[in-house]
């Protein structure tokens, strides 16, 4: 390694760092705002320190409380409690301070704690003269504690033991709908939270004014106290309000200035953060302080806002996370262009950013154990996610980026007869259409070669109308072509190509494999053999490629979805001699094949003898020339069967390779990375299965139990969401690149394929990851009809999870409201997750539609 493909590597991870550190910068810069005055009337208190909660019935020490007086007593010298016997040194310690009180007793259903409650009370205002005034009761009639002739009652029957005003704290329209409570106390006792009512946070003081304002209208002889206002700093959105520590330092900086020169009475809700109300309140109801759990000012008063208090601590781990890997791939892929790299740097950083703000947010938030353990779950499918997504990138950089391939084959020249390798070609076919297998036959007669044999196989077809018609034509034939019928034969496909391999003449040198129902080209061996001159040569593969299916749009389809794969795929993989090796249009070195063998515990001996021939040193070699023509799937069934099979196969691989792709091998760094995150894709179809099962789950959760179970804030859900648009453009994008003759409606048919065999794919891979052995079962072809009544039944699966998102979404959208972001959010995650399963449903009717008719040629125009 020299010293200036370093230095180069250096500045450009410098470079990227000096972006990313700008980005955030830009970000999280610090909003101006309107100056509020340093000093606050008043501020509800609670006392509760971090881990401290009265329903756990764990109480902070006097110390503590002291502590939390004196950090208030610079800003006001007035706080409002809430419960007479909770906390009961708080208002000694304020008389300390000479701090005033509005004392409280908490009121519910419980008629003992209740009158225990008054009592303590009263004897507070008794022994204490900074007790100002007192408050019966908190949101009693909100919540539907108790009628209101029974509030009435406590609250008649403390103003006969006490000698300061009472009144009981409830929100304006509770005031408003119940006139006759206002005659049973000496003042009204408001709640204003906006928030509550999804006003947008530029509207809601002017709002929360003009109910104070109705209020005074309304019961003119009564003074009123606005016993909470306030804007909480974290929470899901409500209609157009927005939880955000911008929007509380805007809030409450609106509102003290607008009331700072008149007559208002008012507690800000609240002092400092009280974690444990999300579990009584949701989880906004933690973060209504000015100052955090830890006691730490989450806003000041004065001067710019910034977004994010802890932004640069975020971004500096982000940064330097990125640093040592953003070189890598800067010296690593440094003959790509720099567009290339760029596309590769920046997707790196963003997915470490995303780690990195997922990782703080215990930091911002107040978790509980569950949330935590949910938390690590989410990071682990969020990293899992990033690593999927990088995968494609380099794919996509690659391809897009690169300008041109290094290693790229053509055909070879033909060799005179003379000089020509022996070939013997193997067709293994189970069960098979005859005509269709003829027709392969056919087309090997027609070879434009001299040394060759055929050899075909059926293994286990009981229909002898499916097998003798082959057997018959197979006998006109001349002696190089041999048929053979095993009634009963173990192994599946590579059973029977290991039977060949015991037929096979002596003078092969190389032996090719064909589909039962491809049709080659004449000059398939004459253009590939002469590249196994190269010693290291063991497999020579042309793509496989389709006939018959122009005039049916789900033939079309996956036509294009395969294509995909063997126009960009398979050269990103050859680049490094990472080639997967597919079953037909291959040709093997004979003495490789006979020394490994087809592996019949395997699903998919061909990509597993492919990946064998590589650990023993030899050079897989592809030529993106169309030689053989196969059948499409039959229909939307088979095509999901075979890429079930596919997926199950390479998990099988996977597995019993794992040892030599992270261990001591000859494979290199880039054979090992192509097996190692080739399957990425369909290990994040699984992941994304995951995904769906979990989201259906906790919106039944948020439904069942709105305070125990709340929607994940945006941050979480967002990358998410970017995650599946950016692997939804990636495809398209590459499409247009490298096939030109593919026009949109094909990208969108193969997109849409693509989509819908992701349920597929993902019951492939966990049943590949659970299960050691697997059923090799024959792709249908050609035409077939099915049952209008069996439409559901083989996506039947997949029709479900789309109702159960479909349900989830509008169930989300009734309760939570159409205009609440984080909801919005939440069903949009939804409707992306639903795209595969509405794909699948899509695929199952569109191979239900006839083929068009053949476009006509135009007559030749006739000489004049």
């Amino acid at each position: 390694m020299t010293t200036k493909p370093l230095l180069k590597a250096f500045v450009f991870a410098l470079l990227v760092a000096a972006i990313h550190l700008a980005v955030w910068a830009l970000a999280n810069r610090e909003l101006p705002m309107i100056n509020a005055p340093s000093l606050v009337n008043g501020f509800s208190y609670s006392g509760f320190q971090i881990t401290q909660s009265p329903l756990e019935k764990t109480y902070p020490s006097a110390a503590e409380l002291l502590q939390d007086l004196k950090l208030l007593r610079p800003y006001t010298r007035e706080i409002r409690t809430y419960s007479s016997l909770d906390n009961t040194e708080v208002i000694a310690l304020a008389n300390t301070l000479d701090m005033q009180v509005t004392a409280g007793a908490w009121l519910s259903g419980d008629e003992h704690a209740n009158q225990r409650e008054i009592a303590a009370l009263v004897v507070k205002t008794q022994q204490y003269d900074n007790v100002k005034r007192v408050i019966v009761g908190n949101e009693v009639v909100l919540r539907n504690d108790m009628e209101i002739e029974q509030l009435i009652t406590y609250l008649d029957m403390v103003r006969g033991q006490v000698k300061v005003p009472v009144s009981t704290a409830e929100p304006w329209h509770v005031w408003l709908k119940n006139p006759e409570l206002v005659k049973h106390v000496d003042y009204i006792a408001v709640h204003l939270l906006p928030y509550h009512e999804g006003l947008p946070v530029d509207k809601a003081v002017e709002y929360a004014l003009s109910r104070y304002q109705e209020l005074l209208q309304t019961f003119p002889r009564k003074k009123i106290l606005i016993s909470e206002v306030g804007w909480p700093s974290k929470g899901p959105s409500i209609g157009a309000s927005v939880a955000s520590q911008v929007n509380q330092a805007l809030f409450v900086r609106e509102f003290l200035a607008k009331t700072a020169y008149k007559n208002y009475d008012y507690f800000l809700i609240e002092a400092f953060d009280q974690p444990w109300k999300i579990n009584i309140e949701g989880w906004a109801g933690a973060y209504w302080g000015m100052f955090d759990a830890e006691r730490k000012p989450k806003y000041s008063l004065s001067g710019a806002v910034p977004k994010d208090t802890r932004w640069e601590v975020k971004a500096a781990w982000a940064t330097a996370l990125a640093f040592l890997p953003m070189m890598f791939i800067a010296w690593r892929f440094r003959h790509w262009r720099l567009g290339g790299r760029l596309s590769m740097g920046v997707l790196l950083q963003a997915c470490i950013t995303t780690l990195v703000v997922a990782w703080n947010l215990p930091g911002d938030y107040y978790y509980t154990l569950r949330d935590i353990v949910i938390l690590i779950a989410l990071i682990i499918g969020m990293g899992l996610t990033s690593a999927v997504l990088m995968t494609y990138g380099v794919e996509f950089s690659e391809v897009l980026f690169k300008g041109g391939w290094r290693r790229a084959f053509k055909r070879a020249a033909p060799v005179p007869a003379e000089q020509q390798k022996f070939v013997s070609v193997h067709l293994a076919c189970y069960n098979e259409p005859p005509e269709m297998v003829i027709a392969t036959i056919e087309s090997l007669v027609k070879l434009d070669y001299t040394h060759y044999e055929v050899i075909v196989v059926d293994n286990n077809t009981k229909d002898e109308a499916k097998w003798k018609p082959v057997e018959a034509y197979m006998a006109a034939l001349p002696d190089n072509f041999k048929f053979f019928h095993l009634p009963k034969w173990p192994g599946f496909k590579a059973g029977a190509l290991n039977f060949a391999l015991t037929k096979t003449d002596p003078r092969t040198e190389v032996v090719g494999v064909v589909d039962a129902d491809y049709v080659v080209t004449p000059d398939w061996l004459g253009a590939l053999v002469p590249h196994f001159t190269s010693a290291q040569v063991a497999v020579v593969q042309a793509p496989q490629a389709h006939r018959d299916w122009e005039n049916n749009f789900f033939r079309r389809m996956c036509n294009w979805e395969f294509e995909g794969f063997f126009r960009i795929g398979m050269h990103h993989r050859h680049e490094r001699n990472a080639l997967i090796q597919h079953g037909t249009m291959t040709l093997v070195r004979h003495n490789a094949l006979a020394e490994n063998g087809w592996s019949e515990w395997c699903i998919c001996e061909d990509t597993e003898l492919g990946l064998r021939l590589l650990e023993d040193g030899h050079e897989l070699r592809y030529v993106d020339e169309t030689f053989g023509r196969g059948l499409t799937p039959a229909n939307f069934k088979a095509l999901k069967s075979q890429r079930f099979r596919w997926a199950f196969g390479a998990m099988q691989i996977l597995k019993h390779h794992f040892p030599k792709l992270i261990g001591y091998s000859p494979l290199s760094f880039g054979q090992r990375y192509h097996f190692l995150t080739g399957w990425f894709g369909w290990l994040g179809d699984a992941l994304q299965l995951f995904f769906t099962l979990g989201s259906i789950g906790w919106t039944i959760a948020m439904l069942a139990f709105p305070k125990d179970f709340s929607l994940p804030v945006a941050i979480m859900l967002t990358p998410i969401l970017c995650f599946l648009l950016v692997k939804g453009a990636m495809g398209p994008i590459l499409y247009r690149r490298t096939m030109k003759e593919c026009g949109w409606s094909d990208i969108l048919g193969a997109s849409i394929a693509s989509l819908g065999l992701s349920h597929a794919i993902a019951r492939g891979v966990l049943s590949g990851l659970i299960r050691k052995d697997g059923v090799f079962k024959v792709t249908a072809k050609g035409k077939t009809i099915g049952s209008k009544l069996g439409l559901l039944m083989p996506i039947w699966e997949e029709t479900l999870l789309l109702l159960g998102l479909a349900s989830c979404s509008a169930a989300m959208l009734i309760t939570r409201g159409a205009n609440n972001l984080d909801a919005q959010l939440w069903v949009s995650m939804l409707a992306l997750q639903g795209l595969p399963y509405i794909s699948t449903i899509l695929c199952q009717i569109i191979a239900q539609f006839p083929d068009r008719a053949p476009a006509k040629k135009a007559a030749p125009m006739m000489p004049a």
